[in-house]
């Protein structure tokens, strides 16, 4: 499994555009955020690959033609690069999870173009999971989105935000992004209290039964999250950071599913 990590260099004092790869206040958010609370979902589907990269500020996003640009670009390269020392020396033909959230959807858009799509290594595609990010339906020209909870080879996608809110962006912002199930993984548009199977907390532990979502054009609305101490989340609209842990029981059990399909697919051959 190959992990990009989201955007973690969010404070505005900080006048860099990226984040160098030895940074050591960057890699301790990397281990102990991003690979805690959203990586380690798949970590009982395989080995689990996260490399450092000089990630692009948050301010990126917003200053495009000002730089914003160039430091995503940079940004990429140091993911292309490292994914292809992971398949030079890493891989070793096994099949593969491709997981990202946020900025890591971004380049993970870009590493789905360059290296898979239409090409020989999307027969090691188990699935990929490009969160936190908009995502076409067209993105690609042969890897699909997966709409079966034991489907393998596409990809899934999701956005999520409390229920009625949408984006600071606007309303149109994410229509027509895909936007799967994280709970069902199929076309269902809502789910109960009964469905859920869990979400992981700071304190480490998992949470079920605690939510319900409702899927929209583009966006997974979910209900405020049932565990001690949720006050802060009723004033929370965007649920953007919890895209992943907010589902992490599910995630885990999905990755399972459509791993041990595609094994047994692959053996039947």
């Amino acid at each position: 499994m190959f992990y990009v990590y989201p955007t973690l260099n969010t404070e505005k004092e900080d006048l860099r555009w990226n984040v160098p790869i030895d940074d050591k206040k960057q890699q301790e958010k990397v281990l102990n955020r991003a690979v805690l609370y959203q990586a380690s979902a798949f970590a009982t589907s395989g080995k689990v690959y996260v490399p450092y990269y000089r990630q692009a500020h948050l301010r990126s996003y917003s200053n495009l033609k000002n730089g914003g640009e160039q430091a995503l670009l940079l940004a990429y390269s140091d993911v292309k690069k490292a994914f292809e020392m992971y398949l030079k020396k890493y891989n070793k033909g096994r099949p593969i999870i491709i997981a990202s959230h946020s900025q890591g959807s971004t380049h993970t858009k870009f590493l789905l173009r360059d290296f898979f799509d239409g090409q020989p290594l999307q027969n090691k595609l188990i699935a990929a999971y490009v969160v936190g990010t908009v995502a076409k339906p067209d993105l690609f020209k042969t890897i699909k989105v997966m709409t079966k909870p034991n489907e393998t080879g596409g990809f899934v996608g999701w956005n999520t935000f409390k229920k009625g809110y949408y984006s600071k962006k606007g309303e149109d912002y994410f229509k027509g992004s895909v936007t799967t199930n994280p709970i069902t993984w199929n076309l269902d548009k809502t789910t109960t209290l009964e469905q859920y199977k869990g979400f992981l907390y700071s304190n480490n532990k998992i949470y079920d039964k605690a939510l319900k979502i409702e899927v929209t054009d583009g966006l997974i609305w979910s209900t405020t999250p049932k565990f001690p101490g949720r006050l802060f989340m009723s004033f929370m609209k965007n649920y953007h950071v919890g895209d992943i842990n907010l589902f992490w029981k599910d995630i885990q059990q999905n990755a399972e599913l459509r791993t041990n399909t595609y094994l047994k697919l692959k053996s039947n051959l």
